[in-house]
């Protein structure tokens, strides 16, 4: 009697074992802009679906890629190609995989109230005391700052540059639009800014800020062989800007969790979720 229950103890054990077994972890790295924070939390969210766990690690641009081209993460949706990153990714295209775009149709500029009367940079300088003489920048690492130095140059104006922050930035927006003032900030789309004010892009006749860009998913050399199932799975990994802006504008709002939401977002749009998972 007790050794045929040996085999039924041992199942039980084994059925034990395989329920506290680890989950297998993707590590994601996120720049600690809107769009970034909204696609990651998304990618988050299916791969857990599919059963993973996830980390995930807010980085500057720079530092991302460096994670990424080292191989300290796994993953990162936050690329924007072929202009914004193209130094960081010419750099490293050889050492790290492209999945392709997760987001088309975004873009960068310098963007000011509609309310504001002038249409293009090259306006800037002869009004450059109504917007206090600078230019609102983010932090110094990004793509759209590196561009924008350059525009300042090649535009010869006569505006400082000012090193801020993505949250600094928009704070600094709202308070002058609050007050009917002229500013001129650094900006992108998507971004929730452009569903909660009026806004406008000036026009860049030299092209200096870049066209029409595509936010990349990269992945650390070797992922797509180490899991190709996590790998496939970011890869088919896309969706409309639109939609990915009306989420962004969900995660403004007052005690908004990226997370949550993005768990929310998979249980409203169950074909999206099964398309991302190859299902």
């Amino acid at each position: 009697m007790f050794k045929k229950s040996i085999p039924l103890v041992l199942a039980f054990v084994l059925l034990a074992a395989n329920a506290f077994a680890e989950k297998p972890i993707i590590k994601l790295v996120s720049t600690p802009y809107a769009c970034a924070i909204t696609s990651t939390n998304l990618a988050a969210a299916v791969l857990e679906r599919a059963g993973y766990e996830t980390e995930i690690t807010m980085a500057s641009v720079s530092i991302m890629w460096k994670a990424i081209e080292m191989g300290d993460a796994d993953v990162s949706l936050a690329a924007w190609l072929p202009a914004t990153h193209g130094s960081y990714y010419a750099k490293t295209r050889d050492k790290i995989e492209n999945y392709g775009p997760n987001t088309k149709g975004a873009r960068l500029g310098w963007v000011v109230p509609k309310y504001v009367t002038i249409d293009s940079i090259t306006e800037l300088n002869a009004n450059k005391g109504k917007f206090n003489n600078e230019i609102i920048g983010i932090a110094p690492s990004a793509g759209l700052m590196i561009l924008s130095d350059k525009a300042v140059k090649d535009y010869d104006l006569d505006l400082e540059l000012r090193v801020s922050s993505g949250a600094a930035m928009t704070v600094m927006l709202g308070e002058a639009i609050r007050d009917n003032k002229w500013i001129v900030v650094t900006g992108w789309s998507p971004h929730w800014k452009f569903g909660r004010w009026d806004l406008k892009y000036l026009e860049d006749p030299k092209g200096v800020l870049g066209g029409a860009e595509e936010i990349v998913t990269i992945a650390r050399k070797g992922l797509s062989e180490d899991d190709p199932k996590a790998a496939a799975i970011l890869d088919r990994i896309y969706w409309d800007i639109e939609v990915m802006q009306a989420e962004m504008f969900k995660n403004e709002e007052d005690g908004a969790d990226p997370k949550k939401n993005a768990q929310a977002f998979l249980d409203a749009h169950p074909e999206m979720l099964k398309k991302w998972l190859g299902e």
